[in-house]
């Protein structure tokens, strides 16, 4: 998956990527349906799943063995995770979330593989383009 640029990399970065992988291909994933299943938007939907194929590391498998649930500090769901007033609300908080990861990524991938973080850039400025599309065209 990723070659160390030092020996004394932390386990932990490994663990901050696999997070922030899922979260950002559950976002994608959630954004994805949302304009194939509701809107019939085959276009965006295309889009986006295109998006969250190109989100991928090789060897993932690798990277499970970083995976702590149990000592994650802030797994419990706040109150404001849990208020989405409309589908545009809903939209709106999973772009978002799926930049933020994207952004994680980007940087986390500049230390262990920096060819990689350009990928995470990729999929970062194409849902800022997607979501002035598909937020400016739900009424």
């Amino acid at each position: 998956m990723v070659e160390e640029k030092s020996s004394n990399l932390q386990p932990k970065l490994f663990r901050l990527i696999d997070a922030n992988l899922n979260r950002l291909k559950e976002g994608i994933r959630v954004i994805e349906d949302i304009n194939r299943y509701l809107y019939d938007n085959k276009n965006i939907a295309s889009k986006l799943k295109s998006l969250r194929h190109m989100a991928k590391v090789d060897n993932y498998t690798q990277l499970l063995s970083f995976r702590d649930i149990q000592n994650d500090v802030l797994k419990a769901t706040i109150e404001s995770e849990m208020e989405r007033e409309d589908i545009e609300g809903l939209l709106l908080a999973n772009y978002k979330r799926a930049q933020e990861a994207a952004r994680v990524l980007e940087e986390s991938f500049k230390v262990i593989e920096p060819k990689k973080s350009d990928t995470f850039k990729t999929i970062r400025y194409e849902l800022y383009a997607l979501e002035q599309k598909n937020l400016s065209s739900v009424e």
